[in-house]
């Protein structure tokens, strides 16, 4: 049976816009051409499901201060507000890579935002960006925001301006997408993230409480020898990790992602014999872990497209390739009928608040 899929977390930036990435190298970026709505259609084109996406901020070239001496500033961040009000309005400019027939496939935008500013810089930044949304329609689509901690020196999520940030997050119905690199950055920033939701959520009223939507489990270190589930579930990585996570799902305002294992596991080609148990096998002992602490109503399904596409073997087999993995998960886990559902589409909508 197919459910309708809302893919939750994808990226999208037409070409003239890559000088603004905070990532992009000349020459050298695996990812550095156009990744559009055209690109992501042709990408999906298998799915006769797909409702529509989330959109998240792409890592511009920015700053906490709004301005000043050395700093990027706000602009380039304000600027893909306006890339994607546009997508969601169907009002594309020529060479942008989307039509007005794609409106309805942008459910949510979640940019990003100076969340370690605190309090009085969100405020003023959301206005701004309210501003380029244009009108109340494509704001309606701002559900959340993002603030990359995963390239972050440790710390900075527990300073108190980025505490007291979340919490106005949370009081004015924003989300906060948390990314965390357990594999290259460290399992000490999920220990820091795990502090962060003490802090954010100690002594406030639930119907305050911020929704911390975390990204990629953790991106977690899916190259361990896999010569048995044993060696696995027993390694150092993997214990620290489980750890973590199971921490951080003690708190009900917390969901996860089920994402971005390709940037995590071996690459594949495009002309590799997928072998969806293998993969299955591979992955099943951290998305165990996933589902058993935080339930299949608060695990979701997201491609993380088109970072996907560079581990995945490319755009004409990558999201094809993970949504046949991600099936293969839900069917090992023996999940009902309901239970897929949500994860295919229902947990996102309810995440985020957005409108099928």
């Amino acid at each position: 049976m197919a459910f309708p899929i809302v893919d939750s977390h994808i990226h999208l930036f037409p070409e003239s816009h890559l000088p603004t990435l905070s990532w992009h190298t000349p020459g050298s970026n695996p990812l550095g051409s156009q990744h559009s709505v055209d690109e992501y259609r042709a990408a999906t084109k298998d799915s006769t499901s797909l409702r529509g996406f989330i959109f998240l901020e792409t890592d511009r070239l920015s700053s906490v201060e709004e301005a000043g001496p050395d700093k990027h500033g706000w602009g380039h961040a304000l600027d893909e507000i306006s890339l994607l009000a546009r997508i969601a309005s169907g009002n594309p400019l020529p060479g942008e890579g989307h039509s007005s027939e794609d409106r309805g496939l942008c459910l949510g935008i979640v940019p990003w935002a100076p969340v370690p500013g605190g309090p009085d810089a969100l405020e003023k930044y959301i206005a701004l960006a309210k501003e380029r949304a244009g009108s109340d329609e494509v704001w309606g689509k701002v559900r959340g925001v993002r603030y990359l901690v995963q390239d972050k020196p440790a710390g900075v999520m527990l300073q108190p301006a980025f505490i007291e940030g979340l919490k106005w997050l949370g009081r004015n119905g924003l989300t906060f997408d948390l990314g965390v690199d357990a594999r290259q950055g460290g399992i000490w920033q999920l220990e820091e993230a795990v502090e962060l939701m003490r802090r954010v959520y100690d002594g406030v009223e639930e119907k305050d409480k911020v929704t911390i939507v975390i990204n990629h489990l953790c991106k977690p270190n899916l190259r361990l020898p896999a010569t048995s589930t044993d060696a696995i579930t027993t390694h150092a990585d993997f214990i620290q990790w489980k750890s973590q996570v199971t921490a951080m799902a003690q708190h009900s305002s917390t969901y996860m992602k089920l994402s971005g294992a390709f940037s995590e596991l071996p690459p594949l080609s495009i002309d590799s014999e997928l072998d969806i148990e293998s993969l299955v096998d591979k992955i099943q002992p951290w998305t165990d872990v996933a589902f058993d602490t935080f339930g299949p109503e608060r695990v979701m399904f997201g491609s993380d497209w088109p970072v996907c596409n560079v581990g995945g073997g490319g755009n004409a087999v990558t999201w094809s390739r993970w949504s046949r993995v991600v099936a293969g998960v839900l069917q090992r886990r023996g999940l009902n009928e309901a239970q897929r559902r949500g994860f295919w589409g229902q947990v996102a909508v309810k995440a985020y608040g957005v409108t099928l």
